[in-house]
């Protein structure tokens, strides 16, 4: 009797052990949660701060990856708001510091000198399109900022609606807290992924999402502001193989409609190309490395700089 004590009070003080370091060193059992939205689908659930694989996430009071803002910019001189998915948000994978909207900012009020204060404000979650984005700016206005960037990748113009079937049923959309950092890591690592409904949608989704970028744009230029559209390429597109048919015509097509719609349009496909070596500024085919968040910050911050 007394050796199975002295076994349990050992297991029980390992498994302390390994809650401690998990929480403290890697940043599970508090991971990011998320809202379900009748119109955006989901976003992050305001007023969050944690830190995962010792990255720092701040998430304000309107779900933005950004501090506590005040709703009207006041003192502020130039606020910008960037609308994005996962590669503007940056993910666990990346510091507040690192992101997209944080270097852009610092570079603006390094650039700018002392004539000026700018905001760079990041709306964003993973997996966004433009109609989610879209609904964002219907259900919380522009936060009088006076230019709008939506950053985009490939693959959003084949982005589907607004779904919140993913929230509390994809491990990476919870909404709650689990009950320990050791049962997140073995939900996560060591449990069958649990299947999410699929999201049935009629219509031809490119059309949809370029009739969503338009709108933006409508309402960028309804409220006095300027509107300017980013895209970055899929690893694919920059090296070997290449872009596919599809991605090809789409992306003709998208030229076609920013000519159209006079839409200040950057496509960073050239200039990814012209990295010696353009694999480093990826983490996947799709997310960017910190040289790729860098190259795509500064070239903003330029086309910025030269339209204010």
């Amino acid at each position: 009797m007394k050796a199975i004590l002295i076994f349990s009070t050992i297991i029980i003080c390992l498994l302390g052990i390994l809650e401690i370091g998990l929480r403290l060193v890697v940043g599970f059992g508090n991971p990011l949660t998320y809202n379900t939205d009748s119109k955006i689908g989901y976003l992050l659930t305001p007023n969050q701060s944690v830190t995962r694989f010792g990255n720092r996430i701040k998430i304000n009071q309107y779900s933005m990856r950004y501090d506590l803002i005040e709703e009207s910019r006041k003192n502020i001189t130039l606020r910008i708001l960037l609308l994005g998915d996962s590669v503007a948000n940056g993910n666990w994978w990346t510091d507040q510091n690192d992101t997209i909207s944080a270097i852009i900012e610092k570079q603006l009020n390094q650039k700018l000198g002392k004539d000026k204060t700018v905001e760079v404000l990041n709306a964003s979650a993973n997996s966004w399109g433009p109609r989610n984005e879209l609904a964002y700016l219907e259900k919380f206005g522009l936060f009088d900022s006076q230019t709008i960037v939506l950053l985009i990748n490939t693959d959003d113009l084949f982005a589907k609606a607004p779904s919140s079937l993913a929230v509390g049923v994809d491990r990476n959309y919870p909404d709650k807290k689990p009950s320990s950092a050791i049962a997140e890591v073995i939900s996560r690592y060591f449990l069958p992924a649990p299947k999410v409904p699929e999201i049935k949608e009629e219509g031809e989704k490119v059309s949809l999402n370029l009739a969503a970028i338009k709108k933006i744009q409508e309402i960028t230029t309804q409220n006095n502001a300027k509107f300017i559209l980013v895209m970055t390429p899929l690893l694919r597109e920059v090296g070997e193989p290449g872009p596919r048919d599809y991605e090809m015509k789409t992306r003709k097509l998208l030229e076609e409609f920013n000519q159209t719609e006079n839409i200040l349009y950057l496509n960073l496909l050239p200039i990814f190309k012209s990295v010696l070596e353009p694999d480093s500024l990826y983490r996947d085919h799709i997310h960017l490395s910190p040289e790729g968040n860098q190259v795509v910050s500064e070239t903003i911050s330029q086309l910025i700089i030269n339209h204010n």
